[in-house]
């Protein structure tokens, strides 16, 4: 990994971004797992995850790994999802956290050293050159091993360093779980630029 083990390093998540891109390798983050092992590398100032929930249903299937990061040192950033109906007639749901992220990791920024993004979304770029400006160091986890890459290319440029997910998986990931869980129904990630 990248981090100087005296930096104090601030790890931002983009739930929906990496919730896809671990999908699409075939694992499932153990989120107990990547605390450890960024908590190995350096000083872990902030884990920050940030989702959007629909509101009226009953059960959802993200609720319990919400409250489980919520109470092992994680901050949760929620907002309620919008919910429509395309042209198709098919029900979608849009929750975009950008806005969220962005304006968290700008006032944390005096704090940390480097900031992880945990997002290959290119509406992030200009954040992470915001970020250089101000002299921090930004890693970019994604992932390129899918047949469409799921890092934006500008944001792979711009970012000082890059870490495929399916790399990271090899420290703290897991076989996606094999018990049988409700399709959740989750926030579609901002378009790639």
């Amino acid at each position: 990994m990248t981090i100087d083990p005296r930096e104090k390093i601030a790890l931002f998540i983009d739930g929906a971004n990496l919730y896809a891109a671990s999908k699409a390798i075939g694992v499932d983050i153990d989120y107990r797992r990547l605390l450890a092992e960024f908590k190995s590398q350096a000083y872990l100032l902030r884990a920050n995850y940030y989702t959007a929930l629909v509101e009226d249903q009953e059960y959802s299937s993200i609720r319990p790994l919400i409250d489980w990061l919520d109470y092992n040192g994680f901050n949760v950033v929620t907002k309620p999802a919008k919910e429509f109906t395309d042209a198709g007639g098919r029900r979608k749901i849009k929750g975009n956290m950008d806005i969220e992220l962005c304006v968290d990791a700008l006032e944390l920024a005096p704090y940390y050293d480097h900031m992880v993004l945990f997002s290959g979304d290119g509406d992030f770029t200009a954040l992470v050159a915001s970020l250089q400006r101000l002299g921090k160091r930004v890693t970019v986890v994604s992932t390129l091993t899918t047949s469409t890459p799921m890092i934006s290319d500008d944001l792979r440029r711009q970012a000082d360093f890059f870490l495929d997910v399916a790399e990271l998986a090899k420290t703290v990931g897991r076989p996606p779980s094999t018990r049988p869980v409700a399709p959740a129904p989750v926030a579609v990630p901002a378009e790639q630029d």
